[in-house]
Order: structure tokens, then sequence, then C-alpha cells
């Protein structure tokens, strides 16, 4: 097989994970996925990314947290959320949802059981592992683009080696939480969460994939 035959493979492979076996990862398993994924490319070299990383008694106690913060908390993330989703933007990701709910047998209008798998993200889909991923705020969005290669890279460096993983800008939207429970200095933006584990293969939820844009509705050409 060729590198890019390798590549494609991987890429075919990835996909956002939403149903986790629990047991916990070795540590040096995770350090090889993270040292792989500093290789991308970053504006004029500055890798503004970090991560830190909940061992398996952590992630449960940050689940515990995070339970007790929402009864009374608002949304505040540190990067505002989209204004809207319009247009095809609109129809992708209305699309995505009910392929879930699909897969795991939420009907239209079932808002009690629509609600009940959104919780799931903040139970990270039962992950024995949660990395919260911040910028440095003075670089303002050339360091969010960083993080979004490194993000990519490491999900892929992940799938590489029998990983799961899914990135959670819903975690994100609880950020002064996030920032007192790992301690995180106000310079640092917290972009997003990644749950990673062992995929549950059997569980309905990892049952779907969602589709690509053709060639057509991302490629121009010029001259």
């Amino acid at each position: 097989m060729s590198d890019a035959e390798a590549l494609t493979r991987i890429l075919d492979d990835r996909y956002s994970c939403r149903a986790f076996r629990s047991d916990p990862l070795p540590r040096d398993l995770i350090e090889e996925i993270v040292s792989d994924a500093q290789k991308v490319a970053s504006w004029c070299n500055a890798q503004p990314w970090q991560l830190v990383v909940t061992r398996a008694e952590e992630t449960d106690r940050l689940r515990e947290a995070l339970a007790e913060e929402m009864t009374a908390a608002s949304h505040t993330p540190d990067i505002p959320f989209p204004e809207r989703y319009s247009g095809i933007y609109k129809e992708r990701r209305s699309t995505c949802g009910w392929q879930l709910y699909g897969a795991v047998g939420v009907q239209k209008g079932d808002r009690e059981g629509s609600h009940r798998q959104m919780m799931e993200n903040f139970r990270f889909f039962g992950a024995p592992h949660v990395a919260v991923l911040t910028s440095e705020a003075e670089l303002g969005p050339y360091g969010l683009v960083d993080c979004g290669g490194f993000l990519t890279a490491l999900t892929l460096a992940a799938t590489a080696r029998g990983v799961a993983t899914i990135p959670q800008a819903a975690l994100a939207s609880y950020a002064p939480f996030l920032h007192r429970f790992f301690d995180l200095p106000e310079n640092r933006t917290i972009v997003c969460a990644i749950s990673m584990g062992r995929a549950d293969e059997d569980h309905p939820a990892n049952s779907f994939r969602t589709t690509r844009a053709g060639l057509d509705e991302t490629l121009r050409w010029q001259g």
C-alpha cells in the first residue's frame, strides 16, 4: 500500500465516535498520538496548541463536577459559537443530527429522547479520557487556525492506532468551569475538548457515517 493509499484509508476510517468502552488507554499510546499531531504546520511555527488530558479517575471526577455545574451555569464559551446555520450548512447540520437520532431510535418529536442523547456530550459518551485543547489568546484567529490543524492531525494519528475520538464544542461552552477545573490561565483560550478511548463498535450511535460534499461544491479552478 502506498503512502497516499494509507492516508486515504485513515481519512476514510476516521469518524466522530459517540460511544466508548470504559477501559483506559496506556499513557505512552496517548503520548505517541500527541507527538505525531505536533508535526503539523503552524503560523511562524508558533505551535500555540496545548492539551491537558484526564486519566480515567479524573475523567469520572470531571463528569460529576460538570453535571453539577450545568445545573447553575449558563453557556459561556471563550470562542463565540456560530451566529446561525443557514442554507447548505443548516441542511448538513440537520442531516447529521437526524442520522444520529435515527441510529439510536429517537423519532421526530421525541424531545425527551433527543435531550437524553444531547446530554451524552457531557458524559463524554462514556470515554475514559478527555483532552482540553487551548490556544494562546494573543495569537487570535491564526492561533485558532493552527489548533484546527493540530486537532485534525490528532484525530488521524489516533485513528491510525485504533483509538476513537470525537472533538466536542459542547464542553467548551462551559469555559469558565474548565478554566477552574484544570487551572487554566486566562491567556489560554479553550478551543474544544476531545473525548478519546476505544470505540464501542456494537453501539448503534457508532453505526452511521456522514457524507462529504463533492469537488464541484468545494473546488474552483481559476485560469
